[in-house]
């Protein structure tokens, strides 16, 4: 495992993260708790020491299920959370948004639940859920986290951002990197778009990002076919929900197969996909979806694997640019 510096933060993270949302949900086809509590255990073991929850999660689960299974090893790792939605307001179906609530006595109120629930007195990383412009721009929210950081209730505090196919969260990265604040974005090798735009800013300002979704939902771990199919409540199935998602979907999966030639000695795609991103220097962590065993072995292994080289790296562009035509004598 390598360990890397949250730019513009007081942080050093495992460059391979965990998002408890696979175990603190039933968003990913987890539904034993145990196995959950027993993944988290074993992700420590292998080096990884930054997770990332958030209070929305299985309305408070996703910190519960940390606080759990590494509460004894608090000092050890580095905890990120997530605040802003209204969990006043019912889940709705399908996974829909809940309402925001940016004031400073909510930012307050969520920040000593999130602590009761991790069983911690204080946060590593705060983060704001998915937040819109005007959440960026609110400058007594911002007091009021400055407030909690002088405090020592929090270390760092940033953004995470929406998905990465709305192209205007990357008007709010920016806003929040220029602002001081790391951010969070849906990057990988197949959605580009965002880091393109965030990244050089982050650079110039001393900011760190990090990337969640690298194998973009399956495509780039092996995981997802043309035959796939997510059941109602899984998180992925807004990836294939309309006739366009499905086209698009299939598309990707059309692409990843060009890319098959980063799977070598040694090294899988998985593996490639999240070396592919920890090139870019603003990166403090890569949190992948870990679903199960094998998956979390193979993505805490990544940085041992054969590093991707240069002209690796340059030929997954030049593919890019090239709308990933498929290799000659390829058959469909």
């Amino acid at each position: 495992m390598q360990y890397r510096p949250l730019h513009g933060t007081p942080l050093t993270l495992s460059a391979v993260g965990f998002g408890v949302w696979t175990v603190g949900t039933s968003w990913w086809g987890i539904t034993d708790r145990a196995e959950g509590i027993r993944l988290l255990r074993l992700a420590f073991d292998l080096g990884i020491t930054f997770f990332d929850t958030g209070n929305t999660y299985a309305d408070g689960a996703a910190e519960t299920i940390l606080a759990e299974a590494l509460g004894s090893r608090r000092g050890d790792i580095v905890i990120a959370t997530k605040f802003g939605y209204d969990l006043s307001v019912p889940p709705r179906p399908n996974q829909q948004e809940r309402p925001h609530d940016w004031s400073p006595a909510h930012m307050r109120s969520s920040l000593e639940a999130s602590l009761r629930r991790l069983g911690t007195d204080y946060i590593d990383y705060y983060q704001l859920h998915n937040p819109r412009l005007d959440a960026i721009q609110r400058d007594d929210l911002l007091g009021a986290l400055e407030d909690a950081r002088r405090e020592g209730l929090i270390r760092a505090y940033g953004v995470a951002l929406g998905p990465a196919f709305d192209l205007r969260q990357a008007g709010e990265g920016i806003a929040a990197v220029r602002r001081g604040m790391p951010a969070q974005l849906i990057y990988n090798i197949l959605e580009q778009e965002l880091g393109e735009a965030i990244f050089p800013v982050a650079r110039e300002c001393g900011i760190g990002t990090l990337a969640r979704v690298p194998h973009a939902s399956g495509l780039l771990d092996g995981t997802a076919t043309r035959a796939t199919e997510f059941p109602p409540g899984d998180h992925r199935r807004w990836r294939i929900d309309t006739p366009e998602k499905r086209a698009l979907w299939e598309e990707g999966i059309r692409r990843a197969g060009t890319l098959s030639f980063l799977a070598r000695d040694g090294r899988t795609l998985g593996q490639a996909a999240i070396q592919f991103i920890l090139r870019e220097p603003s990166i403090g962590a890569v949190i992948p979806n870990i679903y199960d065993e094998s998956g979390l072995r193979e993505f805490a292994a990544a940085c041992e694997a054969p590093p991707l080289t240069d002209a690796e790296f340059d030929a997954v562009q030049r593919l890019r640019a090239a709308g990933y035509p498929e290799p000659e004598g390829a058959t469909a």
